[in-house]
């Protein structure tokens, strides 16, 4: 399979074996990755990559156009595409990935996609600003979509997925780093994860307070009980299992990415510390 020689086995492995296997049509997981929005989060993906010289100490402007294009070489879109299109294409049933579509084609499901798929993309620090204006309009008012966010998050996973999928991603990267020789700092595994791991309490309520401001731009548009419906949804189990699966993908391709980052950047700057 493809996918193998892209990701690394162990990973591939790992996703595998957390779902059941199916081979659902690929036609069917084009449509479900287009109706649910899922291509573009994974094109939004390139996006972060800009932000992958600060784990190291180094500034992406280091790097000169180089970097871009790098980093837009591994994040092409289509290859993140077909990577996730194989996972899912073996791991993703035809009754959730049904559910799934059902809700997301709707009326409602349409508006929330396109909102999400614009949201990936506009400026982070803009985004920040005008979210934190916004959910102090939504406190204000007594609105229950502060709390529908927070729901929300717990319900896919957003807050645990999400520190372990950072934290995982940021191991492989420094590993990465070390090993090719792009940063002098040398530390072991066990020990770089133990450094790494007396912040998550701290960055686990930074992320939280961060997807409430961000989803109040995001969804400003739409009213408390469009979002109450949104919640609804997502608390069902064929919606958990979606964001399960989908959240694995993400960091799976992410990881991998980020490790052949760190090799190749290692021609385009000088040794450094981290």
């Amino acid at each position: 399979m493809t996918f193998i020689i892209k990701l690394s086995f162990s990973l591939f492995v790992v996703i595998l074996t957390a779902f059941p296997l199916y081979g659902a049509d690929r036609d069917k997981i084009k449509a479900f990755m287009k109706v649910t929005g899922f291509d573009v989060s994974l094109e939004s993906m390139r996006v972060s990559a800009g932000d992958a010289p600060a784990m190291l100490g180094l500034d992406s402007a280091d790097f000169g156009r180089s970097w871009k294009l790098t980093a837009d070489e591994l994040f092409s879109p289509d290859s993140l595409k077909e990577d996730a299109l194989d996972i899912l294409q073996q791991a993703l049933s035809d009754d959730v990935l049904l559910h799934a579509s059902e809700f997301y084609a709707s009326d409602l499901g349409r508006r929330l996609v396109s909102a999400e798929n614009l949201s990936h993309f506009e400026d982070s620090e803009v985004k920040k600003q005008q979210g934190e204006i916004l959910l102090v309009g939504l406190l204000d008012r007594a609105s229950p979509q502060p709390q529908y966010f927070r729901d929300m998050a717990k319900d896919i996973g957003a807050i645990d997925s999400g520190i372990r999928s950072f934290r995982e991603v940021q191991v492989r990267f420094i590993m990465a780093a070390m090993g090719s020789g792009l940063i002098e700092q040398r530390l072991d595994e066990p020990d770089l994860r133990n450094m790494l791991a007396k912040e998550d309490a701290s960055i686990k309520e930074q992320m939280l307070k961060n997807i409430v401001i961000a989803n109040a731009y995001t969804y400003r548009d739409f009213t408390d009980r469009e979002i109450a419906k949104y919640r609804g949804a997502l608390s069902t189990d064929e919606m958990k299992e979606v964001y399960e699966l989908m959240n694995a993908i993400h960091f799976a391709i992410m990881a991998d990415r980020y490790e052949r980052l760190a090799v190749k950047m290692v021609k385009l700057h000088p040794l450094q510390e981290l």
